[in-house]
């Protein structure tokens, strides 16, 4: 954990992304694929991560059911909920 410039701990950019996987692993027992995204939301003073998830799993694993959640964490890493964002399946490019 870095320190802030007040003298208050906080979590680095990689332990924000494994404390999101973790959350998504363990709250919402879902398998996580990877995490996609990460950033600070100044109006509401908190991180962002997303993370992309298997919810369910098909043959051909093209046609598996994925999702996108996004993790809050505050500026200090605690945990504020969860959402999910978007489903989509895995061979379904961005956009379509």
């Amino acid at each position: 954990m870095a320190e802030s410039s007040n003298g208050s701990k906080r979590m680095s950019a990689i332990e924000l992304a494994r404390a999101a996987r973790q959350a998504i692993e363990e709250l919402g027992e879902l398998p996580v694929e990877s995490i996609t995204g990460l950033e600070w939301d100044g109006d509401n003073d908190k991180w962002q991560v997303s993370v992309d998830v298997r919810e369910l799993e098909r043959i051909p694993n093209t046609t598996d059911v994925m999702a996108t959640y996004v993790v809050d964490f505050d500026e200090h890493g605690a945990l504020l909920g969860y959402r999910r964002q978007r489903r989509y399946l895995r061979g379904q490019a961005e956009g379509e």
